[in-house]
């Protein structure tokens, strides 16, 4: 049976991950990690937006994040006890692969590290 911490808990990933820009990320993570930098190209959105939005997802232990010479790397948390929740949600939505393969194309993958 479920109780209600693991109820209000479920409830704030599910919270978390219903922004779009946040689920796609997830998605993109679960292919291959990424930094900032790239999400930045991808989403088109400012420094401070990304990390705000990973920063989120990683103090909730979603994404963990790796430092790697100046740059900091994420990647899906796959030891989080929501790994699980999240592995499942992502079985329901489209892939985000052509994201990273446009990052490629355009030269911008692995840029940063």
């Amino acid at each position: 049976m479920v109780d209600e911490k693991d109820l209000k808990e479920t409830a704030n990933v599910l919270k978390l991950l219903g922004d779009k820009t946040r689920l796609s990320m997830v998605s993109m993570l679960a292919e291959q990690e990424c930094c900032v930098c790239e999400f930045v190209e991808i989403f088109k959105m400012s420094q401070p937006s990304i990390s705000q939005h990973l920063r989120k997802m990683r103090d909730l232990g979603i994404v963990k994040e790796q430092r790697k010479g100046q740059w900091v790397v994420y990647s899906l948390n796959t030891t989080s006890e929501y790994y699980v929740l999240v592995r499942e949600l992502l079985k329901h939505i489209p892939s985000q692969k052509e994201k990273l393969e446009w990052l490629v194309e355009k030269g911008l993958r692995i840029t940063c590290y």
